[in-house]
């Protein structure tokens, strides 16, 4: 039996994990639990309640193995599937490319994440710091970046993360911009990969089905995956 993948349309962290797996190759079975705008999540889905305390997706299920967290998910996708490597080799090479997986998840998207309760409210100091949080971040990568043509040396769960943080980024009004020229380059390689657009195109399509707009770059992918 394949793996079972427990996302939603709208969840980031569930597009890393099926990013993961198509990227890796694996065949599995995706599994969109019920979503609506004005519900959200509710009522939960049994399967993720029962898997996940905190009642969150992803959750993946594979050969018993019941797993919840992205980042987790991850780690298990490359042990039990090395290849293609998505983390590079080297200890040091290895700590660096989580780091920024990390940071995508815990310091980047919080305030992206205020920034989603505050969108009729732009010029608030609140929505003002949470732009300048993120464009901070952009400033901190570019110079991670340099001339390198992926965040942490080979393409890594790292691009992944940070992919998927930004364009949540860019829905809630903290784009990218030119000037962090070299993370617009990183992000077209990152929208020319097969597995990348695949999911963010199919996240883009369902966000037109619900009347809310795209950011240009996320309207192209949805255009060129048609």
């Amino acid at each position: 039996m394949p793996p079972r993948l427990y996302s939603g349309p709208l969840s980031m962290f569930g597009a890393k994990a099926e990013i993961a797996l198509h990227e890796k190759g694996v065949p599995f079975e995706l599994v969109m639990v019920p979503f609506d705008m004005e519900r959200l999540y509710e009522p939960k889905h049994s399967e993720v309640a029962r898997i996940n305390p905190k009642r969150q997706v992803p959750v993946l299920v594979d050969d018993g193995v019941e797993l919840f967290d992205s980042t987790q998910i991850f780690e298990y996708l490359e042990d039990r599937w090395p290849a293609p490597p998505l983390w590079p080799a080297g200890a040091v090479a290895r700590a660096r490319a989580r780091q920024i997986e990390h940071l995508s998840d815990e310091v980047y998207f919080p305030p992206v994440i205020r920034l989603m309760g505050l969108q009729s409210v732009p010029h608030e100091p609140a929505a003002v710091a949470a732009r300048d949080a993120c464009a901070a971040f952009y400033r901190r990568l570019e110079a991670t970046l340099g001339t390198s043509e992926w965040l942490a040396g080979p393409y890594t769960y790292a691009d992944i993360a940070f992919f998927m943080a930004q364009l949540f980024g860019a829905r809630m009004g903290a784009p990218m911009t030119e000037a962090t020229p070299a993370l617009l380059a990183w992000r077209a390689r990152m929208a020319d990969r097969p597995a990348v657009r695949r999911v963010a195109a199919a996240m883009g399509r369902y966000l037109l089905s619900v009347d809310r707009p795209l950011p240009p770059f996320l309207e192209a992918m949805v255009e060129a995956d048609r």
